[in-house]
């Protein structure tokens, strides 16, 4: 059975309040739910801080037993050398993920200090993009 941690960065606490024409109406929670529903046959863990360091520690934690991280960094895609560090440092594979397209949407989003350290990128798809990214790492 795989094992997989989903760490959600800063904000998305807020989902299905925040800003819903980008993001949508539903919580992460509810989501969550239905995708461990979907993947019955994989473990599937839940993280959550708004805080930098916290995330950096998660990643730590779980990066040399899970099979896989899905990681939606937040605006510390754009800002946070620090994680990507701790991505490097790891063994587990991230997968990036981002609800909306970053591309479509401000320049300083256009930019990721994660990605070049990650498995691989979902952008666009809506919380969809979980569910792809629970999906390339069953295929690991």
């Amino acid at each position: 059975m795989k094992r997989i941690q989903i760490i959600n960065g800063p904000n998305l606490n807020l989902l299905g309040k925040r800003e819903p024409t980008v993001y949508g109406d539903q919580s992460f929670d509810a989501y969550f739910l239905k995708l461990k529903t979907a993947f019955p046959d994989v473990t599937m863990d839940y993280f959550q801080s708004n805080t930098e360091g916290v995330i950096i520690d998660k990643l730590q934690e779980t990066g040399f037993t899970y099979d896989g991280i899905i990681l939606n960094g937040g605006a510390y895609t754009h800002t946070s050398i620090a994680i990507a560090d701790a991505i490097r440092a790891i063994t587990t594979p991230v997968i990036e993920v981002h609800i909306s397209n970053v591309f479509q949407r401000e320049e300083y989003r256009h930019h990721s200090f994660l990605s070049e350290v990650c498995k691989g990128c979902i952008v666009g798809f809506g919380l969809d993009s979980y569910r792809l990214a629970v999906e390339a790492i069953i295929r690991l």
